[in-house]
């Protein structure tokens, strides 16, 4: 497979990326999709490398699918859980970490509910680290999977209109998105409950739109984000009902739109919030087609760091 080099030895943000670096990743991860529907869906790309993936956070489809990637590459895998480790006896995240690596690990797929863990680790051990979501801060590798959804949706990502919807605030998955997309030549907008917008977003170039209905009615792709309840230390709504009566999307709202939209989630849905079950699961949604395409995009990023890890970069 030939391709290109990442700028950066590491994975920790978007806005560390440059353009190059986010078309190369799509671009690798085309050839990795085609790998997953071969009748034998594994190449040999990692098979002396190992990887331990580090969750301090719960998670179904990140540790899955980053699990899944490293496999499909040949990679010797390592998971690893707070619950039941020496974490939960005191031990410092540094201490574990630098114990995990003494075991000649060469890269970390990190999650973490602080935000900054990935940045902090990564200027203080060898190994070559991804961030799986740090907090409210970025979740990289979901944006990535996002944007390569859209570009295999509607063809191109330059001048597609997307909008984020929910919960900005708490969300790492629109921070990234936010970033990757307007890189990739996306005009992006966001819409959500005035207490879920975090302040600056039209500064930073993000238009504000109050209205769902005139926002759907304005973008191509609706990305509608979680509530973030395990984040809100404060009530952020005066009740999710009235959250799904204002921004829930339903079946009876795309109707009304003049053309039809492209529906993605992140996951978990919360279902009857965010969306009802028939837009969910409905011909606009592409949601398990973003969980299918995050393999691929995870394989590509794996491949890509791999390639540092052999060639280092100056």
């Amino acid at each position: 497979m030939k391709t290109g080099t990442l700028s950066t030895r590491h994975l920790i943000a978007i806005k560390d990326l440059s353009e190059s670096d986010l078309d190369l990743i799509l671009q690798t991860a085309d050839q990795f999709l085609e790998v997953l529907y071969r009748p034998v869906r594994k190449v040999p790309s990692l098979r002396d490398l190992t990887i331990a993936n580090l969750f301090f956070e719960n998670s179904t489809r990140t540790r899955l699918s980053f699990e899944l990637a490293e496999k499909r590459l040949s990679a010797d895998v390592v998971n690893f859980s707070s619950n039941g480790s020496s974490v939960s006896k005191g031990e410092t995240l540094s201490d574990t970490v630098r114990n995990i690596l003494a075991m000649k690990i060469d890269m970390l797929v990190v999650r973490h509910a602080h935000a900054g863990t990935c940045r902090y680790l990564a200027d203080r051990v060898d190994a070559r680290i991804i961030n799986a979501g740090d907090g409210a801060h970025e979740h990289p590798t979901q944006a990535l999977l996002d944007a390569f959804t859209i570009r295999q949706k509607m063809g191109r990502l330059g001048g597609v209109k997307v909008l984020m919807v929910g919960d900005i605030l708490h969300s790492r998955v629109a921070m990234s998105n936010l970033f990757c997309l307007r890189k990739l030549g996306a005009e992006v907008r966001v819409t959500g409950p005035a207490t879920l917008l975090p302040p600056h977003l039209e500064e930073m170039g993000f238009p504000v739109m109050h209205r769902l209905d005139e926002a759907l009615e304005w973008c191509d792709v609706a990305n509608v984000l979680r509530i973030q309840h395990e984040r809100q230390a404060i009530r952020y709504l005066p009740s999710l009902r009235e959250y799904a009566l204002y921004f829930g999307i339903n079946k009876a709202r795309l109707q009304k739109l003049s053309h039809p939209l492209v529906i993605m989630h992140p996951g978990p849905i919360n279902r009857g919030v965010e969306l009802q079950s028939d837009v969910a699961d409905g011909p606009h949604s592409v949601i398990l087609q973003q969980v299918e395409n995050g393999v691929a995009v995870r394989m590509a990023v794996l491949y890509l760091l791999a390639d540092q890890i052999r060639n280092p970069i100056s």
